[in-house]
């Protein structure tokens, strides 16, 4: 059982909800990252999702598209230094961490050695959004031959499929709230309620919700439906307004935090 895993136990049995925040690797400088990773911690972050920065993010919106040109500009990308900072952030903190990469990056990075770097880093779980289901089959036996999650994103549009996409996978079933991209602030999909109900019933995995959350109020009104909330562009728009400050950022999610309590 990985991090991932035992957050959501020990959650469950204190009848809390996982608070998921997300943050690109080097927005805005990849010297600041770890320092953002140890202020959502201290801020109550259950699980922190790491953006590895891609030049076509193609289910982000303007937000966190910015903060992968800020990243890519700012200094020399690759993932090989991603991965390092993230083996030396392990030496200093047990919070459950996961990438959130996008499927050309790991092939162009060659999927062994990105697998088994991900392994060597402490990272917990993956979350590919432009892989569906029917072509993950190769990179999935090799996910699941380690103790990382491979994280299942469902849809609106789902609806049957829901079962296929969770079977297999481990660590919870990411629901997007919209048919959009990601930072359509509080613009969820009409009915929103009752697809979440739908996907905690059929999912054997916990499920947390995403895409357009970015206020106490977004929290609020749908903490109730599933079993973790994540927010990203709220929290990259906070990294980029104060240049990366961790005091700033970590207030910030502070408040969502304790609206999520």
């Amino acid at each position: 059982m990985n991090r991932i895993d035992k957050k959501f136990e020990v959650l469950k049995a204190a009848n809390k909800k996982a608070f998921i925040g997300f943050i690109t690797a080097g927005d805005p400088h990849l010297d600041k990252t770890a320092a953002l990773i140890y202020a959502l911690e201290a801020a109550g972050t259950d699980v922190i999702e790491i953006g590895i920065p891609f030049s076509d993010p193609l289910a982000d919106g303007p937000v966190i598209q910015e903060a992968a040109v800020r990243a890519l500009d700012h200094w020399d990308f690759n993932v090989a230094k991603v991965m390092k900072l993230m083996k030396e952030v392990r030496t200093h903190t047990e919070v459950p961490i996961a990438y959130l990469v996008y499927v050309n990056t790991i092939i162009v990075y060659g999927k062994e050695k990105f697998i088994s770097e991900c392994v060597e880093a402490g990272i917990d779980g993956l979350i590919i959004p432009d892989m569906p289901l029917e072509e993950r089959g190769e990179l999935e036996a090799l996910i699941n031959a380690t103790d990382i999650a491979l994280i299942p994103l469902v849809a609106p549009t789902s609806k049957d499929r829901i079962e296929a996409i969770v079977s297999g996978c481990k660590g919870f079933t990411y629901c997007v709230s919209s048919l959009g991209v990601t930072g359509r602030s509080s613009d969820f999909y009409n009915g929103v309620e009752l697809y979440l109900q739908d996907v905690r019933s059929r999912s054997v995995l916990p499920t947390a919700v995403g895409f357009g959350i970015s206020t106490p109020a977004d929290i609020i009104a749908l903490k109730d439906y599933v079993d973790g909330v994540i927010v990203g562009s709220a929290i990259v728009n906070q990294v980029a307004e104060s240049n990366g400050n961790p005091e700033i950022v970590g207030a910030f999610v502070k408040t969502l935090v304790d609206a999520l309590r």
